[in-house]
Order: structure tokens, then sequence, then C-alpha cells
């Protein structure tokens, strides 16, 4: 006979208690504030209030979409955010392996916690570190080309270079703190199984293809799953601090975060940027739930739900 739900609630009430706290937290700032919501179907006014306000259909859509920039917008954000997973995906877990088959251990922690310390710089230091490498006048980058006697490039005013821009950054500032993961799941892997693979004659790249992959796939998968539930969603601080108001730029550059925040600052429309956030919301659940559907065909146990 099962046990009822309230006898499970006194057997595991220790485990509730300290699970408590981010239940808690996860419904004041996660779900409570979804109520907000509503702003994207409202004429937005102080003196009504977010629920006070008059209704408006789909009018706060149509500013969206009349623009001419919302396919652009997107189209960049998703082919950014999949260049982004991609990368940081491959140079992650080639760290994780890299510094699993090192046995110095002093030089292994070393060098993981210099990789690792971009990840707590701010994207506002990112930035100017950012213009003193690619500066049109004293930048490191043409100050080399002009001793070399090569032409300088005009950076800020050159968007096809940009996308390489950005990815490098993001790699460079998520590299450390990404491999962490994978380093996790590589120390819970048998260890007999490298032992039994190097008595029968397996190379070190045969130990890492034939052991330490396969492995790590169920992390991969997860990770990459809750990546993809981001995927239409920019990182504002990374592309407002890099890119500025750089209105060159913004062919290649602008996403849907950047371009509804100037759209808010110069029109003050409150509802306009509630239906871009509600747009990306419900384009970032039906990419986890196809994603999640597909992975769940292969091997349901990989699946988050």
């Amino acid at each position: 006979m099962k046990k009822g739900f309230f006898q499970k609630v006194k057997k595991y009430k220790v485990l509730l208690l300290m699970l408590l706290p981010a239940v808690i937290y996860t419904i004041i700032f996660c779900y409570l504030p979804m109520s907000g919501i509503i702003l994207a179907f409202k004429d937005f006014n102080y003196r009504d209030g977010i629920f006070g306000s008059p209704f408006s259909g789909l009018k706060n859509f149509e500013f969206f979409f009349s623009s001419g920039q919302a396919l652009k917008v997107t189209k960049n954000t998703v082919l950014y955010n999949l260049t982004f997973i991609l990368v940081n995906t491959v140079f992650q877990l080639a760290v994780a392996i890299f510094l699993s088959e090192m046995k110095n251990n002093r030089f292994k922690k070393c060098a993981h916690s210099i990789m690792f310390l971009p990840y707590f710089i701010s994207w506002v230091v990112v930035s100017s570190i950012c213009y003193s490498f690619i500066n049109s006048d004293y930048g490191l980058i043409n100050q080399y080309f002009s001793f070399r006697g090569m032409e300088k490039i005009d950076f800020y005013n050159t968007s096809s270079l940009w996308p390489f821009i950005l990815v490098f950054f993001n790699t460079w500032k998520n590299i450390g703190y990404g491999s962490v993961m994978y380093l996790a799941a590589i120390t819970g892997i048998d260890t007999t199984l490298y032992e039994a693979a190097e008595i029968d004659g397996a190379n070190i790249f045969q130990r890492i293809f034939r052991i330490t992959i396969p492995s790590l796939m169920p992390t991969l998968i997860v990770l990459t799953l809750l990546a993809l539930g981001n995927v239409f969603r920019g990182n504002f601080d990374m592309f407002y601090n890099l890119v500025g108001s750089n209105g060159l730029l913004y062919d290649t550059t602008d996403v849907i975060d950047t371009f509804t925040f100037r759209a808010l600052i110069q029109s003050n429309d409150f509802g306009m940027s509630a239906a871009a956030a509600l747009y990306q919301s419900v384009l970032c659940f039906i990419t986890i739930v196809l994603a999640n559907f597909a992975v769940k065909k292969y091997d349901k146990d990989y699946s988050l739900f």
C-alpha cells in the first residue's frame, strides 16, 4: 500500500525544509512577476497602473512587427545564440578534458583559475578591454598593424567583423565557468574503465573518444537543452556594452533585447517592451519543448521532462 502524501511529507520533512527557500525565491521572483504579462495587451499609463490601464488588444505587438526590424533582430538573436552554444560547448568540453588529463595538479588548478577569472568580470569592464584592443587609433591590434606597415582596420565602422568579435569575447568570458560542469561529470566516471582500456593498449585519444566523451553525453545534452531555452533571448549586457549605440553595427549586432531597450527609451512605451518579452518567452518555450521532444525520441533518459 502506498504511503499517503502527508506521510511522505513527514518522512522527508528535513529535505523539504532545505528546499523551501529555493521554492519561495522562485515563486516570488519568477512566478509572481508573470502577472505583468498583461502589460503586453494594455495601453499602460501611470495613473491607472498595470491592472487599471485600458486594454489595447494586439496593438503593442503591431509596433514590434510593423517596425520592419522584427525578422532581422530575431534572426540575429537565434544565430548568435546557436553559435554561442556550439562554440562554447566545444571549447568548454575540450578544456575540461584537457585539464582532466593533466598530471600536474598545481598547474591544473592554476590554469583553471585563470580561465575562470573572466566569468567574474562585468561586461562593462570587458567592453573597456575590447576597446583597448580594437580602437582605431590606439588599439593594440591596430598598433601592431601600424608597426608592421599594414593598413589599420576601423573595427567600429565595419559591421561584418563584429560577429567574430562577439563570439570571441563570449567564449573567453564563459569558457572557465562552463568547463566546471564537464570537469565535475568527468570526475564521476568510473576510473576502472580507463585502467581497463589502458591495459588493452588504448592510447589517450582512444580513451577520450571511447570513454570520456560518451560518458559526458547526458551532461552535454542537458546543458544544451537548458541553453536552448534562452535561444531567443540575447545577452543584453554583452551586446549593449560592447556595441553601444553605434548604428553602423546594428545590421549584424542588433538583437531583440537591444532593439526593445532602445524603443523603450525613445518612446517610453512599456506595453511594447512587454509584448516583445512575451514574444521571446513563447518562442523559447516552444523551442525547448520541441528540443526535449526530439531528445526523448532519441533516449528518454536524456530528456528534461
